[in-house]
């Protein structure tokens, strides 16, 4: 595979200002040697997704898997800064699984309802939705803003998966049954389908035709991604039946997304939520995806922050990402660089933002 290092072919992601160098400070040999070691740094197996999934999960019961389910092909990512891309190797264009990056784009959707005035984030979610798992009096106390950085403590079943089968939630989370929403965090599939069952009766519509027109489309994305929910996820909804996604690849679905277009999801997100000097998210929502859960500080709104270097020991403290899959699958923005790295299918994820890092100084 072979990287990408032209400065030329149209490479800014959004119309912008051409005179902001950005190239300027980069050890361009550095950077290639870091992009093209990366690209030889596949995650092995990934090309039968079935027995890559079934070998990952780690769940005891209900391993069952209800989404589909897309092969892979080898490592692909980019490197933009200032606007720019400076690198990429693999197949940017292709799209892949993004596991659990999905909850970070989830955030996003949850971010049009914010700005539309459909949600309060420290409001109950039963304000604004009916629906069942909302009824009990856990269930009216759980706020979006509880769903949206993991510490609902809900417990119940969804789609046929309990909230008690993650294997997930056991590995580092923080929470106790039966306790208050807030006082606990985990990391939990299930519970982040419910968020995304809230938001689909919030809307009314299906989340992907909201991600479509109001971010994917104003930002130039591609028309290559796509969104999935389980073969169960249906619900009926004023008369017509309407697939509910998942907000993660666990059993299947989530979304399915090429480098080059979650690149520009990282652009918007570090721009502010501007977009060609249109306002596409507000920036106080972009705000509050990035700040620290009180009971986990490394979390923010399905965003984690590398604040105190938790989740990337090696990297720059001033990133923030979305990563799926133990961090095969990468969003990395970083506000003191002005840059944004895309890793897919890549292995040893943190050598590559920590050599990338190093060949792109901070500053304006």
């Amino acid at each position: 595979m072979d990287a990408v290092t032209s400065r030329n072919d149209g490479e800014f992601l959004e119309e912008a200002d051409r005179t902001v160098a950005p190239w300027e400070g980069v050890d361009e040999p550095a950077l290639a040697r870091a992009v093209m070691a990366q690209a030889e740094r596949s995650v092995p197996g990934v090309d039968d997704m079935a027995s890559y999934l079934a070998r990952q999960v780690s769940d005891a019961s209900h391993r069952e898997v209800l989404g589909p389910l897309l092969d892979g092909h080898g490592a692909s990512g980019v490197v933009v800064r200032r606007g720019a891309i400076l690198a990429s190797w693999g197949d940017p264009t292709r799209a892949e699984m993004a596991f659990s990056a999905t909850k970070s784009v989830l955030s996003l959707v949850a971010g049009v309802a914010f700005d539309d005035g459909l949600l309060r984030l420290d409001e109950p979610v039963a304000q604004s939705v009916d629906l069942p798992e909302f009824g009990t009096a856990h269930g009216r106390a759980i706020t979006w803003r509880h769903l949206l950085d993991q510490t609902s403590q809900w417990e119940g079943e969804l789609w046929s998966k309990p909230t008690w089968v993650d294997a997930q939630s056991t590995r580092e989370g923080t929470e106790s049954a039966g306790g208050a929403p807030g006082a606990g965090w985990a990391y939990n599939d299930v519970r982040v389908n419910l968020t995304a069952l809230a938001l689909t009766v919030l809307f009314g519509r299906a989340l992907p035709d909201v991600l479509r027109e109001r971010v994917m489309t104003p930002i130039g994305a591609s028309a290559d991604w796509s969104w999935h929910g389980y073969e169960n996820s249906v619900i009926e909804w004023a008369g017509t039946e309407m697939q509910v996604v998942s907000g993660g690849a666990h059993w299947g679905g989530g979304l399915w997304i090429s480098a080059s277009d979650l690149a520009r999801i990282g652009l918007l997100c570090l721009r502010g939520g501007t977009w060609g000097g249109r306002q596409v998210l507000s920036r106080r929502w972009i705000e509050e995806l990035w700040s620290p859960c009180p009971v986990k500080p490394e979390y923010g709104l399905s965003w984690w922050l590398n604040d105190d270097g938790t989740v990337w020991p090696r990297a720059p403290r001033t990133g923030r990402c979305a990563r799926g899959n133990g961090g095969n699958h990468l969003l990395w923005v970083d506000p003191a660089r002005d840059l944004v790295i895309v890793s897919r299918w890549g292995a040893e994820v943190q050598r590559l933002l920590t050599e990338v890092s190093s060949a792109v100084p901070p500053g304006a």
